[in-house]
């Protein structure tokens, strides 16, 4: 059984692709398996380590500008667009693969087209509730399109019934428990914990926003309080060492550049703070948090605000857009939250009845049924 992947572009599209092929080699020895991305993209470092063959094609995405920089970069991609295809075709021939599966990002786009022209099964997956433009023209074509949440099926005319199997969500998470991730941080049990990130760059509107709330939380002890400033945050930890932070920590707050137990850290949260990623999503989903979303409005198609309102419209979290983003809104609605505790359970067992967390395994079943189809 030969299987191609097409994914790449940012982590929240490799690492499911990556959890999906990691379960699909540990279930099926016979399985080979093949991905397809870009050189300049962090597919090209994540993919080999997790130690699989990688091959790459030239392919960029549009930029939504008319400055000439970004003209000039289209007019190159219209170009990549026709070179990627023959390379995506060449590939695909030397590999022969028994199904092709996109994992989003527009590498997808050439490989997967390709695959449809030569009549090879092939399946997408999409993590948002808004689907971005290449999911939405391959939806036509291909033979199975999976979705993380169903919200995103009104959006897409595919030609075969799609399939809800959610996002795959790392084991570690998945396993972790409040009370032993409370009590590795030492947050005693009558105590609320709120953590809180944009993440792992950073976001400078939510570092903005919680920087008074995080000084008012160290002076009055209400609540324990984790933030990340992110890799791009550096600033913020000086502000906050002049604001008289030792080491990043001052009474009940302690304000990292980057969180390196999530896992921990998540599963003794009471609230999480952050933007609206499908992954991040997932996985507040899995633990059962609640959760005050503030969706990136950068993206394209503006996908974190979907994301995040298939939460709210089920009653599973609580939304705040950018625009509308300060210190003073932010610190009521957490309030607010934190100071109704039956409200906030019912929160957390909304969030946790959206879950599907065999993910991974539904995802696999029909990469692999599509392949026996080829046999």
């Amino acid at each position: 059984m030969r299987i191609l992947f097409a994914t790449g572009g940012t982590a929240g599209h490799i690492n499911p692709a990556l959890a999906v092929a990691s379960y699909i080699r540990e279930s099926y020895k016979n399985a080979e398996i093949l991905f397809v991305g870009t050189a300049d993209h962090m597919e090209s470092r994540l993919v080999p380590n997790a130690g699989f063959d990688f091959k790459t094609i030239n392919i960029s995405g549009f930029r939504r500008s008319f400055s000439p920089k970004a003209i000039v970069h289209n007019i190159k991609t219209v170009c990549r667009i026709v070179t990627s295809k023959n390379e995506s075709r060449k590939i695909i021939k030397e590999f022969n693969p028994d199904v092709v599966v996109g994992f989003g990002g527009y590498v997808s786009g050439p490989v997967l087209q390709e695959a449809v022209s030569l009549k090879i099964p092939t399946c997408i997956h999409e993590q948002n509730a808004f689907p971005g433009i290449t999911n939405k023209t391959l939806a036509k074509e291909v033979d199975r399109v999976m979705l993380n949440v169903e919200d995103a099926e009104k959006h897409l005319d595919p030609k075969n019934p799609v399939a809800v199997t959610g996002l795959p969500v790392r084991g570690e998470l998945l396993n972790a428990h409040k009370d032993i991730a409370r009590a590795q941080l030492g947050i005693p049990d009558d105590k609320f914990l709120v953590l809180s990130f944009g993440g792992s760059l950073g976001a400078k509107p939510i570092n903005d926003a919680m920087y008074d709330i995080l000084l008012n939380s160290a002076e009055t002890g209400r609540y324990y309080h984790i933030h990340s400033v992110g890799t791009n945050g550096s600033e913020y930890l000086e502000k906050f060492e002049q604001a008289g932070f030792k080491n990043g920590k001052k009474g009940t707050v302690e304000v990292r550049q980057y969180i390196d137990n999530m896992d921990v850290c998540m599963a003794a949260a009471d609230v999480v703070i952050g933007r609206a990623g499908a992954s991040s999503l997932s996985e507040i989903e899995a633990m059962g948090k609640a959760s005050i979303l503030i969706p990136s409005p950068y993206v394209a198609e503006n996908h974190q605000y979907h994301n995040a309102m298939a939460l709210v419209n089920r009653g599973a979290g609580y939304i705040l857009e950018e625009k509308d983003l300060t210190s003073e809104r932010l610190s009521k609605m957490l309030d607010d939250l934190l100071s109704n505790k039956a409200r906030l359970r019912q929160i957390e067992e909304n969030a946790k009845n959206m879950s599907i967390t065999d993910a991974r395994e539904r995802i696999a079943t029909i990469i692999v049924s599509l392949a026996k189809e080829k046999e």
